[in-house]
């Protein structure tokens, strides 16, 4: 072999060897990016399931306060007509007392009901697990849009690399890749809030 064939055959096999790196690390992003996904999936998924969640509590809780309301008003109606009539019989007496009774006990357990966890207390704590998922979900959303924005572009820019040669796109693209990496791991973990993302 002579020393221009030689040079030849290196170069060859450092090209090769460009191209199989390049190749590899374009399977890893491509691996993190469907993971990516998977995650920006779930959190728009999340988002809106907890906002629903959080929405029916609310609609829950304010049902029991306008039938609370409408309960106390009509305990109040009857105390109004007894004083108002004061000839009432003993029997009239009785009735009004009892429904007056039940509307007050039914009003009292509108408040809070932990047997059933119906109650205007646990709805809306109930509502605020659910507001403060969805706040948690739509933190993470912004880290997988823009992590999958980078991780595709590092994609192209190392494709475009192994046909046009230039290893400083090939960097470039990893670069942005690696960043494009440490989105997607805070999208799921939320460790650093990153200013205009959050």
């Amino acid at each position: 072999m002579q020393a221009d064939e030689a040079t030849e055959y290196m170069e060859a096999e450092a090209a090769n060897g460009f191209k199989q790196k390049c190749a590899i690390v374009i399977a890893c992003f491509a691996m993190l990016l469907a993971i990516t996904g998977l995650g920006g999936q779930n959190a728009g998924k999340e988002t809106l399931n907890n906002n629903i969640l959080a929405s029916n509590a609310f609609n829950f809780y304010q049902a029991k306060n306008i039938r609370q309301m409408s309960l106390q008003l009509a305990a109040d109606e009857i105390e109004l007509a007894w004083a108002a009539t004061p000839g009432l019989s003993e029997e009239t007496k009785a009735a009004l007392l009892k429904k007056l009774e039940s509307y007050r006990a039914t009003a009292a357990r509108y408040e809070t009901e932990p047997e059933t966890g119906e109650g205007k207390k646990e709805l809306l704590a109930r509502a605020r697990v659910h507001e403060d998922a969805r706040d948690h979900a739509m933190k993470q959303d912004p880290y997988f849009d823009y992590a999958e924005a980078l991780l595709q572009i590092a994609i192209v820019l190392i494709s475009v690399s192994i046909v046009s040669g230039l290893a400083w796109l090939a960097w470039f693209g990893g670069a942005l890749g690696i960043v494009g990496g440490l989105l997607m791991i805070n999208g799921f973990l939320l460790l650093v809030e990153v200013p205009g993302l959050a």
